[in-house]
C-alpha cells in the first residue's frame, strides 16, 4: 500500500512541488540550509576529478552557504549552485533535480523529507502533462470574453 502511493505520479508531483516551494521561500528568507540527496542524480559542470567525486557517498549532503547560497537558483525543476570542492577549492555547477532531494536541512533539522520514489520517466509524463495542462487552461481562460478585463493592455 505504502509502496504504491510513494511511487504514485501524483504523489511525486506533489513532493517536487513542496520542495520547490521550501527553496523559494529559504532563499525569500535568506536562509542558508542543506540538501540531502541522491548523488547518482547530481551533475557537475565541468566534471569532478575521479579523486573529488570517489569520496562522495551515495546520499550526499550539500550544505548552500555564503558564496554557494548566493550563486543558488531553481532552473528548470532543478537546484543549480556553484560550489568548491577539494583541498584545492575545484569550482563546479552543480545541478541537482528537485526530485533527488530527499531532505532539506536547516540548523540540523530537517524541514522537508520526500519519501517519494521517483522513476526518471514517471517525471518525463508529469512534466508533459503539466505543459498540457497550462496551454488549455490560458486557452479556456482566453474564450471567455468575459476575462478580457484581467488581460494587461
Amino acid at each position: 500500500m505504502l509502496e504504491n502511493l510513494i511511487e504514485d505520479r501524483d504523489f511525486v508531483k506533489i513532493m517536487q512541488k513542496n520542495i520547490e516551494n521550501l527553496i523559494i521561500l529559504l532563499f525569500e528568507k535568506d536562509q542558508n540550509f542543506g540538501i540531502l540527496c541522491k548523488i547518482e542524480h547530481v551533475t557537475f559542470e565541468p566534471a569532478l576529478p575521479k579523486e573529488i567525486s570517489a569520496e562522495f557517498r551515495p546520499m550526499t549532503l550539500f550544505f548552500l552557504a555564503g558564496y554557494t547560497f548566493d550563486t543558488a537558483s531553481i532552473e528548470d525543476d532543478k537546484l543549480v549552485f556553484e560550489a568548491g570542492f577539494g583541498a584545492d577549492n575545484f569550482g563546479s555547477i552543480v545541478s541537482v533535480p528537485l526530485w533527488s532531494i530527499k531532505q532539506i536541512i536547516v540548523d540540523e533539522t530537517p524541514l522537508l523529507i520526500n519519501l517519494s520514489n521517483y522513476k526518471n520517466e514517471s517525471i518525463k509524463h508529469i512534466k508533459k502533462a503539466d505543459d498540457g495542462g497550462v496551454e488549455n487552461s490560458m486557452a479556456s481562460f482566453l474564450s471567455n470574453p468575459e476575462n478580457s478585463k484581467f488581460l494587461k493592455k
